[in-house]
């Protein structure tokens, strides 16, 4: 075996809000009587809006809830939050954000943000400036530019930050870190990851050329937000909008923040030296709107004090990755996950913890003895951040530390699939391509008239 790799204070950092590094506010209620009688103190209740509370989002608004008061809900779609509206008549209704603000900022303390991928940094940042805690829905953002403009705002103003990343809060993650660090398989050099998810509009690219009335429950104009606009289509939404490249970010957007996790943390993989995609029967140029049903994406990171350099393969829709050679023939192979070698062994692990982490072949398994366990367990992602903001402490993926970096790795990708096979070099400190203008123009694409971050 290797020599065992330690964990260093950013790593530990990352763990969930430092496991409780900082000091407890004061309370008026002592924390430990409320916290036998399985309640929250009064003093520790927060005041929480949420925007985008359909779907998903209400998913994340009933996560927050407990224990806590729910002051605001917004969405633009009146139908799809009906059921947030109707668990919490209490709280006032919104359909647009900025008015919520306007009219209720001295009544908010954190907010979560679960609207389409291309309106999340608008809303986060409004958040953040005037000072509110923010949980948001992964991807953090549309491009590379929102990213680095979250991460810089969210450590201007000191405020608490979570990427809706769950499985970063899970057993599992930490498992594999452990495991890395201890050598289980020696030198990592290469990643596998796949993910079988099919986030494609190619096959609706006529049908939303044609003309459909918009749902009198939905303010159309809102939810493009700061897309530029487009007439309505049924292709769009709910959920579909994460195919089309004006309002989602296809699969490698929507799971790179669940796959590639373990081994961000794990192997402290930082920015990509290059990228370069992959898509069979795909033409941007013709196909630009959609994203494609299947992509191959091959990132090359480079190595530092702690390992070599890492080529990362993502596999997405129609394209499964590999079936590893280690792998017993009568074991099905990982189709949402990724494997990980190393010059002693293979690990493979699930995506959001599912499957847990295990050695391949299992004899690698039964012989390998497990260390100890070194990272603070967390007790859940909403509650990890929750926790974070009563103690004035860093959530586990927080903004600017790693949640955006890790969102940045999958915008990069996603501009690497508007110009498939083409090698394209990133330099990260000038946030540029610096063999590939034309690469740069969805570096920072353009608002529409009356957005801004």
């Amino acid at each position: 075996m290797s020599k065992k790799i330690t964990m260093d204070r950013r790593q530990f950092l990352g763990t969930a809000a430092g496991a409780g590094a900082a000091v407890a506010a004061f309370t008026i209620v002592p924390r430990h009587v409320m916290a036998a009688s399985g309640k929250t103190a009064p003093s520790d209740k927060l005041n929480i809006a949420g925007i985008g509370v359909g779907g998903m989002g209400g998913g994340d608004v009933g996560n927050v809830s407990r224990g806590n008061n729910m002051v605001a809900l917004c969405d633009v779609d009146l139908k799809r939050g009906q059921r947030s509206f109707k668990a919490h008549p209490q709280a006032k209704v919104y359909r647009d954000f900025r008015k919520m603000f306007d009219e209720m900022s001295d009544k908010i303390d954190a907010v979560t943000v679960s609207t389409p991928d291309h309106t999340h940094a608008v809303a986060a940042m409004a958040a953040i400036k005037r000072g509110k805690h923010v949980f948001c829905q992964k991807p953090l953002a549309h491009s590379v530019w929102e990213v680095r403009e979250l991460m810089k705002a969210a450590k201007k103003h000191k405020v608490v930050t979570q990427l809706g990343n769950q499985g970063h809060s899970t057993d599992s993650i930490r498992n594999f870190c452990e495991w890395i660090w201890d050598g289980a398989i020696g030198k990592v050099h290469t990643i596998t990851c796949a993910c079988s998810a099919v986030n494609s509009g190619v096959g609706n690219l006529e049908r939303i050329k044609q003309p459909a009335p918009i749902p009198d429950t939905l303010n159309w104009d809102l939810w493009q937000g700061p897309a530029k606009a487009r007439p309505y289509s049924p292709c769009y939404l709910p959920g579909a909008w994460r195919g089309w490249t004006p309002y989602g970010n296809g699969t490698i957007g929507d799971w790179t923040c669940h796959i590639i996790d373990p081994v961000f943390w794990a192997l402290d993989l930082g920015m990509p030296k290059t990228i370069v995609a992959e898509a069979k029967g795909y033409d941007f140029k013709t196909q630009g709107d959609a994203y494609p049903r299947g992509d191959r994406i091959t990132y090359e990171f480079a190595g530092n004090a702690k390992r070599g350099p890492i080529t990362l393969h993502w596999c997405s829709g129609t394209e499964p990755m590999p079936r590893p050679k280690q792998l017993e023939a009568d074991r099905k192979p990982i189709r949402t996950g990724a494997y990980v070698f190393g010059d002693e062994g293979v690990i493979g692990y699930g995506s959001h913890g599912a499957g847990g982490v295990r050695l391949i072949p299992e004899t690698a398994m039964k012989a390998y003895k497990v260390p100890d366990k070194t990272i603070p367990r967390a007790r859940g992602h909403y509650a990890d951040w929750l926790e974070a903001i009563r103690k004035n402490a860093k959530a586990g993926s927080d903004f600017h530390d790693y949640g955006g970096p890790l969102t940045e790795v999958a915008m990069l990708g996603v501009i690497a699939l508007k110009m498939p096979g083409v090698k394209l070099e990133w330099d990260s400190a000038k946030m540029q391509f610096t063999n590939c203008p034309d690469a740069n123009q969805w570096v920072n694409p353009a608002y529409r008239e009356g957005w801004t971050l």
